[in-house]
Formats: C-alpha cells, structure tokens, sequence
C-alpha cells in the first residue's frame, strides 16, 4: 500500500515546480529519504529546504487528518481547510526560529500540500497504511 505522505509531497511538488524551482520534485525525493533524521532545513527560500518544508507538511496533515477522523470516527473526514488551519498553527508554533517565507507562498504551499496528501488518503473502508 502507498504512503499517502509520499504521494501527498510528490503531487506537492509537481504542482508546485516553477521555473525557480525546476527540481523541487528531486528534492522532495531527497527529503523524503531524509525523513525522520535529525536534518532539518534551515529556511525554506532554496529547494532544499522548501523541500523539506512540503514533506514535514505533508507528515503534519497526515497526523493531524487521522488525529481528528480518530476522535470522531461517526463525523464525516475532515476537510482539507479544517486540516490546512491546523497545520498553520501547529507550523506557527513549532517553526518560530525558521525565517519567514511571504505568507502568501506560505498558505499556497500548506494548502496544495495538504489537498495532495489528503487526496492520497484511503478510503475509510480500505486497509490503514
């Protein structure tokens, strides 16, 4: 069965390449393999770190999605902007020494990464990753 973190930071990172940016989806793939290691970006203007950035997004949606399903498994599955909200105040808090990137940009990326990932979530009748 596929992680839907994985999937959830490469359709990111597809959706998210621009010409400044051509081998973001390298670098996810980078970043991913570093998952769970003690590196962490520095800041988040090179591929790199944005990399990075799109795989901790994708971890902290992922981690947030099945938190809320979990707590009320009778509601209907939380809506990427319930999820997204949540992991801009857990980012707000957990990322307080990483420079800030234009909260526009900011927003972009949390809300692409989390519908991506969300969208690579089961079903709730299938198999649990």
């Amino acid at each position: 069965m596929s992680d839907p973190i994985e999937q959830g930071a490469r359709a990111a990172a597809q959706r998210l390449t621009t010409p400044a940016y051509a081998n973001l989806a390298h670098e996810v793939e980078v970043a991913l393999h570093n998952r769970g290691t003690d590196r962490r970006p520095g800041q988040y203007t090179d591929p790199v770190a944005l990399a990075g950035l799109i795989v901790s997004i994708a971890t902290l949606a992922w981690t947030v999605f099945n938190d809320i399903r979990s707590r009320n498994s009778a509601a209907p599955a939380p809506t990427p902007d319930t999820v997204a909200r949540r992991v801009r105040l857990e980012l707000d808090q957990t990322d307080a020494t990483a420079p800030p990137i234009p909260p526009a940009d900011r927003d972009r990326i949390i809300a692409t990464t989390v519908e991506e990932t969300l969208r690579a979530a089961p079903e709730p009748d299938s198999d649990p990753v």
